[in-house]
Formats: C-alpha cells, structure tokens, sequence
C-alpha cells in the first residue's frame, strides 16, 4: 500500500470549499495541522468565528472528500477548534480575545451589497461626526482595488514609520486614517489576487500604530464575496453597519450583507438608508430612488434601522474637495442625518 503524503493529504483540502464561498478552507487557513499514521489521517481545523454547526458542515466534507479522493486512506478523523464567544464591552464581538487590537474599543465595519450606494460617504461622514462628539476615531479603507478616503477626506501624503517600522496613520478632521491611496500612486491599478489583500489587511491592523482609539471604522469593500469574507475573519469586528438605498435593486443584495456577517458571527448593528429622498429649492421632497425602504428591510431582518440619509449635492461636493458635509457644514440637514446615525451607533453600545 502506497504512503500518503502529507501533500497528498493538502490537495484534497484544497477541494473543500468555505460553505458558501468559492474559496477553500487551506487559502481561508483553516488548517492548522494534518497527522497520518498507515492509512489513517487526522486533521485539525480552527475556525476563527464561535459556530459549532459550520464546523460540523466544514468537518463532513473534509472527511468525505479524503475519502473519495485520497488513495489508501482507512480512516478520516477532523478536529474542530471553535474559539468561545467573548463579551467586548457589552456586545458578543463573536471574535476570540486574543486577536483584539490593543487599544481599540470598538471596531465596526461599514458594508454594502452593491456598489454605489454611498458606503464610503457615510464612512468618513460618521467617523467625521464621531470625532467632532470628542472620540478618538480611525477609519480604515480595505477597499484595496479602488481606496477613495484619500480624496473624500482630502489627504494623500505617505505614512510615516515608528522606530519599529510601524506605519504611522495620517490624521484629518480628526481622524486618524490608513488607505492603500496612501501607498501607491494615484494611477497605479492593484492587480492582486485574495491571498495578497488578506495580507495586506492584515498589516493594516497589526502594522499600524493606531493607538487609543474609541472607534475604528473599517470601510469595506463592496459586494460580499471572498475578499469581504476575509476582511472580515482577519479584523475583530464588534459589528457591522449595512449601507442601502431605497430601491429593491440594493434592497436585494442587503440580505447578502446580512447573512456574510451572520456567517462570521458579527453583530449587525443597523442598517443606514442612504439618498433617500431629494429636496426641491421649493422644499417639497422627491423620493428619486424611492423611500423607507431600508427601514422595512431591517423590520424584517429584525435588525435596528439607524436612520436616512437624504441625495444632496453637497454631500457629492464635500466628498470630492475632501472636505465631508458633516465637517463643510455641521449644521445643514444631511450633516445632522449623518450625526444622528452616529449617535444611534454610539447608542448600540450603550453611548449614546
């Protein structure tokens, strides 16, 4: 009988894919460890979210595919690492406590389903606003393809380094920031594939001197796929908010957002309707894309609704001179939208 090899053992895992992804468990690094004594074949796999029952899926299919497609095997045996839920300052962060980050008391995603809906807006808007109430703010730009705080927030000077090489985060508005637009040039593509985006994520949380901070936002990339998966397993997210626009088009793709952060066991703490109706010079309303819809779609989801966000002009504008509405014009009806949901998220955690 041939000897199986531990190669042998890792090509099959690489056919396991991450439920509901198309990834597999060896690029996601769910595999800690492989063991073969004869024909018997031990794995051990560590889950980076505390769900018992994804282990259990990932566990039969592992043990299924080694015994379909691995020649001499007689025996399958997967061990399953789930790290206990921990309580991070009154909410179930559904991350182990070693990976959080010194410091931080809050780390909050800010995603969307789709593109163009505004999710970077409301980014640097409810980090800007967040800052103006006294906190200590970081905002994180993991759109590594397309990094657009950078201009939102009128910015775009290279990092400093600490005396042991770690980045030092620009400060605007009273935000501390990282952004691949701060690393490369403004016309150079990033043409990288999954493995390169996770590891630089990763740099970005471990490499940056970010300090104390109360919140660090983390402005996702859109869509919810394998790049949105990572991100979220490498940052300990405390939660995450959801950015739509009223009509069923982004309606739909919310539910996808939702069920990728149930997947990696983040709390949702809101859902934000963003250009939701647009004010005439006469100040009679018109509702472009429609209205209230992301309301209903967190009464269904049985999730908060954190407020709406009206299409202004000069959101537009404050986003392209870097100069976001919240911080142009503090007192205008959309700078006030933006500071409500801020203090509806600080309410989340009992802040507000």
């Amino acid at each position: 009988m041939a000897t199986i090899q531990e190669s042998s053992v890792m090509e099959v895992l690489r056919t396991v894919k991450y439920p509901g992804y198309s990834r597999d468990i060896v690029s996601f690094g769910l595999v800690k460890g492989v063991q073969i004594d004869g024909g018997a074949v031990g794995v051990l796999l560590e889950l980076t979210a505390p769900n018992p029952e994804m282990g259990n899926q990932i566990a039969d299919a592992v043990k299924a595919a080694l015994r379909d497609r691995l020649e001499g095997i007689t025996d399958a045996h997967v061990q399953v690492q789930v790290p206990t839920p921990v309580a991070a300052a009154g909410a179930n962060t559904g991350v182990p406590q070693r990976n959080r980050m010194p410091g931080v008391r809050r780390v909050v995603a800010v995603a969307s389903g789709k593109g163009g809906v505004g999710k970077s807006t409301c980014s640097v808007n409810l980090a800007c606003a967040l800052a103006q109430v006294g906190l200590r703010v970081g905002l994180l730009d993991c759109d590594i393809y397309g990094p657009s705080i950078p201009l939102m927030m009128g910015i775009n000077e290279r990092p400093t380094l600490t005396d042991d090489e770690r980045l030092v985060p620009p400060v605007r508005h009273g935000v501390k920031l990282m952004s691949m637009g701060f690393l490369i040039d403004p016309e150079q593509a990033v043409i990288w594939r999954g493995p390169m985006i996770q590891k630089t994520i990763h740099q970005f949380i471990n490499q940056v001197a970010w300090g104390d901070l109360d919140y660090l936002l983390v402005d996702l990339p859109p869509g919810t796929g394998d790049a949105q998966l990572s991100l979220c397993q490498s940052v300990p997210l405390d939660g995450g908010v959801i950015i739509t626009t009223p009509q069923e088009a982004s309606l739909g793709v919310v539910r996808k957002g939702v069920t990728l952060f149930e997947k990696v066991q983040v709390p949702i703490l809101g859902i934000v309707e963003n250009m939701s109706g647009f004010r005439l010079p006469d100040g009679s309303r018109v509702d472009i894309f429609g209205h209230g819809g992301g309301r209903l779609e967190a009464e269904r989801k049985g999730v908060p609704f954190l407020g709406e966000i009206p299409l202004v002009v000069a959101i537009r504008e404050g986003g392209d001179r870097g100069e976001p509405i919240v911080v142009a014009d503090p007192m205008s009806e959309a700078a006030r939208a933006f500071s409500a949901v801020a203090s509806g998220l600080r309410a989340r955690f009992s802040e507000g």
